[in-house]
């Protein structure tokens, strides 16, 4: 029962990670970095990343991978904040932003196909063409906001706070 509660929990919280996150986005395509949105963010994904090593899972599996890899880039984000953003960093921190934010999508894209059954039924294994492809445009979508935040940053002064 507790482990019923603890992933309610887990998955509230990495929605709302994945939410502030798009805004926060949103807001780097705009040239600007909004504070509440970044902070909620940077606190719900590191939750997310925490209490997602604490399920009982036997061995390496692929939800712990990705949570390795979060945790790395998580990491390099940090750092490019505890840097200033100046020169090099700046690119680090957008680009780790936006492929945590990423991760995320990536996790949540597979939950819904292992929880809502006209999905379940479309890729019972996760390894059919419609998970494949719901994961390739989730993949694309993120490329192009991460090239296009980028790119926004490198033509515009920008204040990051």
């Amino acid at each position: 029962m507790i482990l019923f509660y603890f992933t309610i929990f887990h998955s509230a919280i990495a929605l709302i990670a994945l939410a502030s996150g798009l805004v926060a986005i949103a807001a780097l395509l705009g040239a600007r970095v909004r504070r509440f949105w970044t902070a909620l963010f940077l606190i719900t994904a590191a939750a997310t990343t925490a209490t997602g090593f604490m399920f009982p899972l036997p061995g390496i599996t692929p939800a712990v991978a990705t949570g390795i890899l979060a945790t790395l880039v998580f990491i390099a984000m940090l750092i490019a904040r505890l840097r200033g953003f100046a020169g090099l960093w700046r690119g680090v921190y957008v680009g780790s932003f936006v492929v945590q934010v990423y991760f995320l999508a990536f996790v949540a894209t597979a939950q819904a196909f292992t929880k809502i059954p006209v999905l379940q039924a479309a890729a019972p294994t996760l390894s059919e063409p419609p998970f494949a492809a719901s994961q390739a445009m989730v993949l694309a979508l993120f490329v192009g906001l991460g090239l296009a935040a980028l790119r926004r940053l490198r033509v515009a002064q920008t204040v990051f706070a």
